[in-house]
């Protein structure tokens, strides 16, 4: 055999010095030929691909690149069928990524060897290795997209980011909203202290702002001393989000007003803070940040280091909400909560017991009703202490009546709270309330509402058993205004039904009212339940009642909430209550 000539040695040349891996099957899968870079990219020894059937070594020499870019050499079947198909359609090629633990991306691209004739006689597998080129693409990405400085994303994400929030609220219901940050006097110590301290503080003030907010929010930095967060999975109405939004400026406000020590030295820097929320998703991204620059120039002109919505009637239902919050708390320690009692009474107005309604005596505002700080005690978490204060009310008020054999018999209903009956310890709670005043628990009874129970009724099922074993009573209070369901209602252990005063109140003029009371009524009768009509305020509605099979009610035609002693001087001069066994035996 002839020296091979220039031209072929030249070829050889390029096949070795290749800066990607080559190898070559022949029609029938065996490997042909390999250079030195498919080698070094394969991570196997040379020798273990020799012969017809370097499968076999594979998996000694544990090559994961080799396995994954051979995976159809090996499997002999799968290759040919790969080859016929190819052979009809002679324009595919394969081409492929794999990447793998140790951090490479390695491109595959395979191509038909033919024949000057056009005859398949193999395949060509080119590899190579991709993964600077994508850690350069990523690094060009990362450099439009995020800011050099704090690693934040810049504005052009942050739009992107909103648009997405937008898309998302409008499938999901959730409201959100976008709070614009400036530090108020940032320019001042950089101008004073250096770039390099500006630069510092700038990298605090974003890891705080992180530290502020839930991984699914968005923290962006948008120009020196400007930075924006989006909220996102906030309360669906505009009051609720802006509440969230609130608390969560209150957090901000407060993180960024602490010190920062920097070369040892102490540097003050207060945020004013702009916020637009948004539940209506109609709004475009850049109109929503414009909304937060007006009200972030409010906030500085009220003084800085406050917050401030862009409409102002929401700044004025938060300022009232953030007052109310803070008087809340100290409502408890002046002792400015009170409870009023609305008597229920059977079909022939015998008093037997009442419902007990908390009221809070404002110093300023004067008496308020629940619908006027419930929502604010939810939101603030003081609607714990303040059921646990009309728990141990109640049954403070049931150990009085105890002692008088005109209101011995009475019992007492108390409303609860969601987040109350949720506590982990809501069953502990009651019983030592119970124990602790020496009451019998079956005069004690607590309403709960519909939609405390759909979330997780095997949850509230056990908590109410546990407390019905000690004889402590539950209505289900609204019933027919949530989530009624017949199939959850069989397997709550309660021991009444309020059919809501907005049936009661239709009973006269709708058909349809009068057919779901009716239906209500055989209901309860058939699962043994109590029925009781609250807001009935005409005898006509006491007597529609009455036919329909309800013996039971609470309204104003009997009498409205008033306070203890009101009540106790109408329970004797205008009920005709007889002490005798009530219907709570």
């Amino acid at each position: 055999m002839g020296k091979p000539g220039l031209e072929q040695c030249v070829l050889n040349a390029i096949y070795e010095a290749s800066p990607d891996g080559i190898m070559v099957v022949d029609e029938q899968g065996i490997i042909v030929s390999h250079n030195r870079r498919f080698i070094e990219m394969a991570n196997t020894p040379r020798a273990l691909l020799r012969g017809p059937d370097p499968g076999s070594a594979i998996g000694q020499a544990g090559a994961p690149i080799l396995a994954a870019v051979l995976e159809n050499v090996l499997d002999k079947p799968a290759f040919l069928a790969r080859i016929n198909l190819l052979n009809e359609h002679p324009e595919l090629d394969d081409c492929s990524e794999h990447q793998f633990q140790d951090g490479r991306t390695i491109e595959r691209h395979t191509t038909a060897l033919r024949c000057p004739d056009g005859r398949l006689v193999g395949r060509v597998w080119f590899l190579r290795d991709i993964t600077e080129q994508l850690q350069s693409a990523e690094s060009i990405r990362n450099l439009s997209l995020y800011d050099r400085l704090t690693g934040l994303p810049n504005r052009r994400l942050l739009l992107e980011r909103l648009n997405q929030a937008f898309n998302a609220s409008a499938r999901s219901g959730h409201g959100g909203a976008v709070l614009l940050i400036d530090l108020d006097n940032f320019k001042d110590i950089n101008n004073s202290a250096g770039h390099a301290i500006g630069d510092l503080m700038l990298q605090r003030a974003a890891e705080r702002l992180l530290s502020c907010v839930s991984p699914a929010d968005t923290v962006a930095h948008l120009a020196a001393d400007e930075f924006v967060v989006m909220l996102v999975d906030l309360k669906a109405d505009a009051t609720g989000a802006a509440t969230q939004a609130q608390i969560a400026g209150d957090r901000i406000i407060a993180a960024l007003a602490q010190p920062y020590f920097i070369a040892g030295q102490e540097y003050r820097c207060t945020s004013s803070i702009g916020a637009a929320v948004f539940t209506d998703h109609t709004y475009l991204a850049e109109e929503l940040l414009m909304r937060a620059d007006i009200a972030m120039s409010q906030a500085k002109k009220a003084g800085r280091n406050s917050l401030r919505f862009f409409n102002p009637k929401m700044q004025e239902v938060i300022n009232t909400r953030t007052s109310l919050d803070a008087d809340l708390h100290r409502a408890l320690l002046n002792h400015e909560f009170c409870l009023y009692f609305q008597v229920q009474v059977d079909s022939t107005n015998r008093a037997l017991g009442a419902e007990a309604l908390i009221r809070w005596q404002h110093p300023e505002r004067g008496m308020m009703a629940p619908a006027a700080f419930i929502a604010a005690a939810e939101d603030s978490g003081m609607i714990l202490p303040i059921g646990q204060w009309v728990l141990e009310t109640a049954c403070a008020q049931l150990k009085a009546w105890e002692r008088d054999s005109h209101t011995r018999e009475l019992s007492l209903a108390v409303n609860v709270s969601g987040t109350q009956f949720r506590q982990a310890d809501f069953v502990a709670q009651v019983n030592a309330a119970v124990t602790r005043h020496g009451i019998k628990p079956s005069r004690l009874k607590l309403e709960l509402t519909e939609s405390m129970l759909v979330g997780d009724i095997e949850e509230a099922i056990v908590i109410i058993s546990a407390l019905k074993q000690t004889g402590v009573r539950f209505a289900l209070d609204d019933f027919g205004t949530g989530y009624s369901s017949l199939q959850y209602l069989m397997r709550l252990p309660i021991d009444q039904l309020k059919i809501d005063q907005s049936f009661v109140r239709d009973l006269v003029a709708s058909k349809n009212a009068r057919a779901i009371v009716r239906t209500i009524i055989a209901m309860a009768r058939s699962l043994d339940l109590e029925v009781i009509a609250e807001g009935v305020e005409t005898d006509t509605e006491k007597q529609l009642l009455l036919g329909k099979g309800c013996g039971l009610f609470q309204g104003y035609l009997f009498g409205r909430p008033v306070p203890l002693r009101q009540f106790e001087a109408e329970l004797k001069n205008i009920w005709h209550y007889e002490p005798q066994r009530s219907w709570v035996d």
